[in-house]
């Protein structure tokens, strides 16, 4: 293991509190009126993000910047296998709660948690384990075994969303990993035939894909949401309607605080404040390969590599999905979008890459 120096790398650290910055202006703009309707409080789910989600996030995220890194390495199988058993418990009824026709939330009483957030972090500490075998058969076997296990769970949960995620990044870290190029391309392909039996196996999946194909038919049924997304989006004009002047956030927009919250931010923070944050996102995907190039431990490039995928990947597709480039997904917008479990898991994750940065020679 190569030593750690004192000095992590500041301007990664500089975009997180940006991004984080955003996520508390763009949620505070977009809940009110829903926190009013449903709480009489203006600022209920504000506060709720800030006491459940970022203050805990923030917690956990510096203990991951101090913990030793070859501690994470060492109890990485225990951290997969116990996000695996929860996301396993969501299907015991009683213990889970269902929203919008899926289940994958696990009722603890006073709050829930979204185990597939958990499996995100897990996934990529341990597949970095995996993938840092010698062997290149037994490298091939594992990493099937594991992709089969996480996207069969996700497929369960009926969350393409996080499916699509999380096999884009462990297969980005597969080819990172100097694995044969006929492997990947093997994998890719199945993937596609998979991906597209997934999409004709159930009516609700087609009706997505033809509302991203045609969405003037039907815009007030199955099209409905991303019209009222390319709407808010396009409201916004070069420098938006002001912080807390967005028009759509009153009803029109479904999910206007979670997987939407780019419409109404891009309605009020316009093209500008759009190209800012798409502009962090790519900065934080930049620094992450940045570091994981300039490591020479095998173990920590990969995790450096799979943190950014992670966040761009999610990035775009909710950004992409608000401006009818990709269909519905239904994920999150890391640091922005309403959602404790996704902001915890997203700061300690960042708090691994500012660990790891640490490792980076000179």
């Amino acid at each position: 293991m190569i030593k750690e120096k004192k000095k992590f790398d500041l301007s990664l650290l500089v975009i997180m509190v940006l991004l984080i910055v955003m996520g508390v202006l763009a949620l505070a703009t977009s809940s009110t009126p829903l926190s009013l309707k449903l709480t009489n409080d203006p600022n209920f789910y504000l506060f709720h993000q800030l006491l459940w989600g970022l203050l805990p996030g923030l917690i956990l995220a510096f203990i991951a910047f101090k913990i030793p890194l070859h501690g994470i390495k060492k109890w990485s199988f225990l951290f997969f296998i116990a996000s695996f058993i929860l996301m396993l418990l969501v299907f015991i009824p009683g213990l889970s709660t269902t929203q919008l026709g899926a289940t994958r939330w696990l009722n603890l009483g006073f709050t829930s948690i979204q185990p597939s957030e958990i499996m995100k972090l897990a996934c990529i500490v341990y597949l970095a384990v995996i993938l840092n075998g010698e062997k290149a058969r037994n490298k091939f076997s594992a990493f099937i075994i594991l992709l089969i296990l996480v996207c069969g769970a996700l497929f369960l949960q009926k969350d393409m969303g996080t499916l699509i995620v999380l096999f884009s990044t462990m297969m980005i870290m597969f080819f990172c990993s100097k694995t044969p190029i006929k492997q990947t391309l093997a994998i890719g392909v199945t993937a596609v035939l998979s991906f597209v039996g997934l999409i004709m196996s159930e009516p609700y999946r087609l009706q997505r894909v033809m509302s991203f194909l045609h969405p003037e038919t039907d815009t007030l049924g199955t099209s409905y949401h991303i019209n009222q997304a390319l709407i808010s989006v396009g409201s916004g004009g070069i420098t938006g309607s002001g912080l807390g002047l967005s028009v759509q956030k009153f009803g029109f927009v479904p999910q206007s605080i979670s997987d939407s919250i780019f419409a109404i931010f891009a309605e009020e923070a316009g093209f500008i404040g759009c190209i800012i944050l798409i502009a962090l996102f790519f900065a934080f995907f930049v620094a992450s390969f940045s570091i994981g190039k300039k490591i020479h431990d095998e173990y920590l490039r990969l995790m450096a590599i799979g943190i950014g995928s992670w966040f761009i990947i999610q990035a775009l597709l909710n950004i992409g999905a608000m401006i009818g480039v990709v269909p519905l997904t239904g994920i999150p917008l890391p640091f922005i979008s309403y959602g404790g479990s996704h902001l915890i898991m997203e700061l300690i994750a960042c708090g691994v890459l500012l660990n790891i940065s640490k490792y980076v020679k000179n």
